[in-house]
């Protein structure tokens, strides 16, 4: 049995990163679905309308009687004309603008809580592939196409259906609206044309809420990336692999020497005898406890002891000592509290090597 291994890393398996996501999101690809907008608008729609509807008829029916009333006495020249369209207008739009105004902010609302304030201009860009008839091929046939496809047969089916059912509701009650005063008959087929809007508009939203889960898992297996994209992104944010490992080498060098520098400066390197070696300096001026300015194993813990060797620094050999140092304290910091009175110790010894001498 063998691998195409070539074809292994092309495939989109990996979960997109937070680049991509971010990339995405810039050129406006967003999980998204028109359908929400258009439920939410609507129920908002028949909602302010069913609120409003008392207020709207009883201005509609003052509008009325008004310009009965002023009917017999009115001039049909140029300025009045003018003036009754403009009192229409304004009725109107007193009647028809909390209307206009709950579409548009639901509407909007919509979309920011689906996506958040996105503001792209990348898909009104031209692009070749869009005249590819081969990719426009794959469109038609793509899952997408049939969800898309499916999601308005429901909408039509839906809709058609609870049409129907108000429809044949509001045929067994026509007699009684034949014989009913005006404001009477009005008010039932106010309360059908609502109930009818307010069912649809739920029943789109079910739709929607289906839309977005899809939308939402299509948008997600566009953005998976394959192993080669994974590197390749990789290589980007955080540079080449091999360039990575030679700038750290280097960091280790430039430490390691900057740590053999300071071995000459010293009070006294801590041995295992063999395998570590621990420099530590201490300045009771400046210094609240001593500090490791050195430490090695291997290779390393036999220079810091032959540079301690050449600058006449003591070497005390301390098995215990050595490994607490070594494993517990890092390059540049003090000595723990529990090591204060081993320390004291060799530091003591040192001084009294030092006091002999002279």
């Amino acid at each position: 049995m063998s691998f195409d291994l070539q074809r292994f890393a092309q495939e989109k398996t990996e979960a997109p990163t937070p680049r991509r996501r971010e990339q995405a999101r810039q050129r406006g690809q967003v999980a998204r679905t028109g359908e929400l907008g258009t439920a939410l608008v609507l129920l908002a729609g028949f909602g302010v309308a069913a609120l409003l509807a008392g207020t709207a008829s009883r201005s509609l029916l003052a509008l009325t009687r008004h310009y009965l009333e002023q009917s017999a006495a009115w001039q049909p020249d140029a300025g009045a004309i003018q003036a009754l369209f403009v009192s229409l207008v304004m009725q109107a739009g007193l009647i028809v603008g909390p209307l206009m105004l709950a579409a548009a902010l639901v509407g909007a609302l919509s979309q920011v809580v689906q996506v958040g304030f996105v503001v792209s201009g990348e898909p009104l860009k031209p692009r070749l592939d869009r005249l590819n008839p081969v990719q426009g091929l794959q469109r038609i046939f793509s899952r997408r196409a049939l969800v898309d496809l499916v999601r308005s047969l429901a909408k039509v089916a839906v809709v058609g259906w609870i049409a129907y059912r108000e429809v044949r509701t509001a045929l067994v009650m026509l007699p009684d609206l034949l014989g009913a005063p005006f404001g009477e008959a009005a008010a039932l087929v106010g309360q059908v044309v609502l109930r009818t809007g307010l069912w649809i508009g739920g029943a789109l939203l079910v739709i929607a809420a289906a839309d977005y889960l899809f939308q939402r898992s299509e948008h997600e297996r566009q953005l998976r990336m394959s192993r080669q994209e994974l590197k390749e992104e990789l290589k980007q944010t955080e540079g080449d692999p091999q360039l990575r490992a030679r700038i750290r080498q280097r960091q280790r060098q430039l430490a390691s020497r900057r740590m053999m520098h300071a071995v000459p400066t010293a009070d006294v390197v801590v041995t295992n005898p063999v395998h570590l070696a621990v420099a530590l300096k201490y300045d009771a001026v400046s210094m609240s406890a001593p500090v490791v300015v050195a430490k090695g194993a291997g290779l390393l813990a036999r220079r810091i002891k032959e540079l301690a060797e050449e600058h006449g620094v003591p070497v005390v050999e301390d098995v215990w000592l050595a490994r607490a140092l070594y494993n517990g304290v890092e390059i540049g910091q003090e000595i723990p509290v529990e090591l204060y009175r081993a320390v004291a110790d060799v530091l003591a010894f040192v001084y009294r090597m030092r006091a002999r001498r002279r």
